[in-house]
């Protein structure tokens, strides 16, 4: 095999490598304050966002985590999930004026939802974990949902995530976990005008991201496997040629 080939595939294995690692910093969660994932989500629509809660300590554990719901934009269904070694509680407020939501008049909406570690649990240094909510239907009449979260460590400090966006576009020192809302994609699954609820369209935002991060992983996956086999064909060609001499 001549140099020139065995140069070109050597560069095609360095690029390779390059684009997976970039991928991966992508790809890595952000641990350093509490965040909502994923960080978009349909206006109009059903959803599942899981707060992705970090214990930035080395020494105390996370016990409690307090997340705000917007009270000026009422999301009428909130929904916990069943978390081993956690015990979740809503707070309710009065809705003024009551506002219409699938045939019934809502008068009442959640606006705090609060998880509490059972004794002997804690989310420990070096640790996260994710506290999901089911939300439906999302506002349409803004572009992002601001929710503020407290965190709460067994060694008593409380660090509030509070902080909204700045308008420059620069991250606060503790930001609030946020979620930008955009209107529905053309011609896909439209939350909005769907008669079945929130159902269906929250199998098809899950759906699609579940896709995309299979194919995502399966990218990398393809381009180590390219990397190797690159790099493989360049070292049996050197001791092929060394064994020649």
């Amino acid at each position: 095999m001549s140099s020139s080939f065995r140069r070109s595939a050597l560069r095609a294995g360095t690029v390779t490598a390059v684009a997976a690692g970039v991928a991966l910093i992508g790809a890595a969660p952000a641990l350093a304050h509490v965040t909502a994932q994923p960080g978009r989500a349909e206006q109009g629509g059903y959803t599942v966002i899981a707060f992705r809660v970090p214990t930035e300590s080395d020494t105390a554990g996370t016990v409690k985590l307090e997340v705000k719901l917007p009270v000026d934009h009422p999301i009428t269904s909130v929904r916990t999930t069943p978390r081993s070694g956690w015990t979740a509680t809503t707070t309710k407020t009065a809705v003024n004026p009551p506002i219409q939501s699938n045939g019934r008049t809502i008068t009442e909406t959640v606006s705090t939802v609060t998880w509490t570690a059972d004794p002997g649990s804690r989310i420990g240094p070096g640790e996260f974990a994710e506290f999901p909510l089911s939300l439906g239907p999302l506002p349409t009449d803004t572009d992002q949902l601001v929710l503020p979260a407290v965190q709460t460590y067994d060694n008593g400090e409380v660090v509030a995530w509070d902080q909204p966006p700045a308008a420059d576009g620069s991250e606060p020192e503790r930001p609030a976990p946020t979620v930008a809302l955009s209107p529905p994609a053309a011609g896909g699954a439209d939350v909005a005008t769907s008669t079945t609820g929130g159902t269906t369209t929250t199998a098809v935002a899950v759906g699609t991201d579940t896709t995309a991060r299979w194919l995502g992983g399966a990218g990398l996956l393809v381009g180590a496997l390219g990397l190797g086999v690159g790099a493989g064909a360049v070292f049996r060609n050197r001791r092929t040629a060394g064994a020649g001499r």
